[in-house]
């Protein structure tokens, strides 16, 4: 089966017919229930018994929200398919609901949010649906707004789908751009079918609190950096600290400086042609405009 985010927008997509049929799946339910109860765990949330405010970005019908309300949490869901949130009204989810496009921004105040959760949804982010789209500008917005509403020191714990590996790294990458520490996190990374990705972010530079939690392994339990390490499409990308990128050095074209040019010029007049005599000019860089 084609992947949804391939087939069209996200908001046609996920139409009346389509919304009702994914929110009567029990199959999908009970998969949204699991990814959802993952996603918490990894929030590490502190064990207090405190409700928190959290964020469920691509909502959909509530099925992840329900989960939350389940936990005694109260959430805010964000969702760009208005037949989505509909059902999600006619089942009377406990959650506040924003119809909108998260590549546009989140919209919400900064600093209030306790943490935030997505069900494969981030990963809709890399197409380009309209001809205004452009993917790192829209991931950019994302995880911008989703730093500054959450509070210092919360997660937001991303379930994705990527593609391939190079989708999954511009996703981390401007997730770190945007200040963010952590990693990904790769549940079951042996089987194709139980494979599962977290994008594990912490609000806030790194520190022990920020460091990326254990995978599960093939019995259910929490693997080792060796045995999760051993994903063969990416060998460090299971549950490696992923930090802000370096700035690229300015490195001049290999052999284009000044002594590329004297050299060229020495051997010009070897041959017998006619050579302009050696400056402080020579090689120099011209100016725009004079």
């Amino acid at each position: 089966m084609s992947r949804p985010e391939l087939q069209a927008p996200p908001e046609i997509f996920y139409d009346d017919t389509e919304a009702r049929k994914y929110t009567s799946s029990s199959r999908i339910m009970e998969i949204q229930a699991q990814l959802s109860e993952r996603a918490i765990e990894l929030l590490a949330l502190p064990d207090d018994d405190v409700p928190r405010l959290l964020l469920d970005i691509g909502c959909g019908s509530g099925l992840s929200g329900e989960t939350l309300s389940e936990y005694g949490h109260q959430w805010i869901g964000l969702d760009i398919s208005e037949s989505m949130l509909n059902i999600a009204r006619e089942r009377e989810v406990e959650g506040d609901l924003i119809l909108g496009d998260m590549g546009q921004g989140l919209g919400l105040r900064p600093g209030v949010i306790d943490g935030a959760i997505s069900i494969s949804a981030v990963q809709w982010l890399c197409n380009a649906d309209k001809s205004s789209h452009e993917p790192r500008l829209r991931l950019k917005a994302f995880f911008g707004c989703l730093y500054r509403c959450l509070a210092r020191g919360a997660r937001a714990v991303l379930q994705v789908y990527p593609e391939n590996i190079a989708q999954r790294e511009l996703i981390l990458s401007f997730a770190m751009r945007a200040g963010f520490a952590g990693g990904v996190v790769v549940d079951y990374p042996h089987s194709s079918k139980s494979r599962k990705e977290y994008l594990v972010l912490t609000c806030g530079p790194p520190s022990l609190s920020s460091a990326t939690p254990k995978a599960k392994g093939e019995d259910g339990e929490s693997c080792s950096e060796d045995d999760s390490s051993a994903d063969e499409e990416n060998p460090t990308v299971c549950i490696s600290d992923r930090h802000r990128p370096r700035k690229k050095q300015k490195v001049n074209k290999k052999g284009k400086g000044r002594n590329w040019v004297l050299k060229k010029k020495e051997q010009m007049r070897k041959k017998g042609n006619v050579v302009p005599p050696d400056t402080k000019y020579t090689a120099r860089k011209r100016k725009a405009r004079f």
